[in-house]
């Protein structure tokens, strides 16, 4: 279905139900995972979702599209999600909402001093929690007057997309070993795993970015990663 035959037959509207029918969002975040989580969170409050997985791919769309709410993840491949959120933040016309998202402490100061209307921590996966962060930042009139239904739901993002994310830090760490992409592969591991609860490997990842702001070797701490990476991949290939 085409974007103009698809506005044509969705309702501008937003209802109690959904309330951010109507709204399209620009997610910039480079995790399969995170982005199939907020794919479900928007899909079930009605709003359309665009996804960009790096700042120059946010920017591409940004300079064909007109999103009404942009949610950016702060820890990029590029660069930093704030550059971004300063970038819309002064912008003329404006995007109507502006969003910081991360799991990592300070983060949210970060977003707002860059211009964000509010943030969004990860890992988030309850419907009534995300509606929440939106609405309270959308201008009056867009959101459905009246009483609203408090939806309590979780969502739970597709599992290979989980599997997605691992393999590719499994490549990352067989092909590229600069200083930079290791501060990338740790940061990157520890929002996927922290979004999927999986403490051993938040662990690993947080151990990997200590030693390498303390100077302290950290050759086996990459070891100790690219066998966890290896070890939630291996029981998903077919044979």
């Amino acid at each position: 279905m085409t974007d103009s035959l698809e506005a044509l037959l969705t309702p501008k509207s937003p209802t109690p139900e959904r309330p951010l029918l109507g709204l399209t969002v620009l997610v910039v975040e480079d995790s399969r995972f995170a982005s199939e989580a907020m794919r479900l969170l928007c899909l079930r409050s009605g709003a359309r979702i665009r996804r960009a997985d790096s700042l120059h791919a946010a920017r591409k769309h940004l300079r064909v599209y007109r999103p009404n709410v942009v949610i950016v993840d702060l820890g990029l491949p590029d660069g930093s999600g704030s550059e971004l959120i300063g970038e819309l933040a002064a912008a003329r016309p404006r995007v109507e909402v502006v969003l910081g998202m991360s799991g990592d402490s300070g983060a949210e100061e970060l977003s707002i001093a860059a211009g964000a209307d509010g943030f969004i921590e990860k890992p988030i996966s309850s419907l009534a929690a995300f509606q929440h962060r939106v609405m309270s930042c959308l201008p009056d009139g867009a959101c459905p007057q009246g009483l609203r239904v408090v939806n309590d739901d979780m969502v739970n993002p597709d599992p290979i997309a989980l599997q997605d994310d691992f393999v590719h830090i499994a490549d990352l760490l067989s092909t590229e070993r600069g200083d930079g992409i290791l501060d990338y592969i740790a940061q990157f591991l520890a929002g996927v795993a922290r979004t999927a609860g999986d403490s051993e490997m938040e662990t690993a990842a947080n151990d990997l970015a200590d030693h390498r702001q303390q100077g302290l070797p950290y050759e086996a701490n990459v070891a100790h990663i690219a066998g966890l990476v290896q070890a939630r991949i291996e029981p998903h290939k077919v044979v």
